[in-house]
């Protein structure tokens, strides 16, 4: 989570913070480091990923510059594996694997999956019809940004790889400049699902590198269920303490999966 200033001429502050949600759900708890860690990944990626941006600079350990684009409303999903909301809705029939590919949990898609969402406070999926009917992108621009988030999760992919990752699946977002579109937001462990290599196995949960150890902590102990009954009785959900092991855990592995693929301290 972050919070965005207007930095003046045309640029915005990103200030990364320690906050964290899960399943559209606000945390009071932190994650210690988490927006130092955030802001790192960020940099690392904008710098590593050809093509154009909104990045400008790192400011301080937890800020960034970036250009003020005009944002595409539409959040651009790739998903090389079969997991989290993909695996849900094909349990329920509501979503299609490309051919060749297997139906075990967490197991890798035949090629990747763009699945866009909206941008709401409950991001729903949409194809390209219904992304170009609720007005979210044109035809030319959802296959643009298809084919630019695929290569980006391709590259990312080879390059967690080299450093003994998998990159499971990815959420992009894009906006617009003098009509040219650039990637934007950021790029890091709340927008991506990273596992390693050495424990991988098909059919079972999977060790994450990143927000997944909290949303895993929830599901497994009734609160992301708790979480759908109150939203489904009108009520807002309310967010249960984060267990310190929890927060431990992702600033450890926030730390350590960044030094691993960067070769660097944060």
């Amino acid at each position: 989570m972050k919070d965005v200033y207007d930095a003046g001429d045309g640029m915005l502050l990103f200030a990364f913070s320690d906050r964290v949600s899960a399943f559209d759900v606000k945390f009071a708890d932190t994650i210690p480091r988490k927006g130092e860690m955030l802001c790192a990944f960020a940099k690392f990626w904008f710098e590593h990923i050809s093509g154009p941006n909104h990045y400008i600079r790192r400011v301080s350990s937890d800020t960034m510059l970036v250009r003020n684009l005009d944002m595409i409303p539409m959040e651009c999903v790739v998903r090389g594996y079969l997991y989290g909301s993909l695996m849900e809705r094909f349990r329920r029939g509501e979503a299609a694997l490309p051919p060749g590919s297997d139906s075990v949990l967490a197991s890798p898609l035949a090629e990747p999956v763009f699945d866009p969402t909206t941008k709401s406070e409950h991001d729903v999926p949409v194809d390209r019809r219904g992304a170009i009917d609720r007005g979210l992108v044109s035809g030319d621009m959802f296959d643009d940004l298809q084919e630019r988030s695929v290569a980006i999760y391709n590259t990312m992919s080879e390059t967690v790889g080299k450093a003994g990752f998998i990159l499971a699946d990815l959420k992009l977002e894009f906006g617009t400049l003098d009509g040219s579109i650039r990637l934007a937001d950021s790029i890091g462990p709340d927008e991506y699902r990273l596992w390693p290599r050495e424990s991988y196995e098909p059919g079972r949960t999977q060790d994450a590198h990143d927000k997944q150890i909290l949303r895993d902590w929830l599901v497994r102990n009734g609160w992301a269920e708790r979480f759908e009954r109150d939203r489904a009785a009108g009520r807002t959900p309310r967010a249960p303490p984060i267990p310190a092991e929890v927060s431990r855990m992702m600033t450890a592995r926030y730390v350590s999966s960044y030094g691993t693929l960067t070769g660097a301290a944060p």
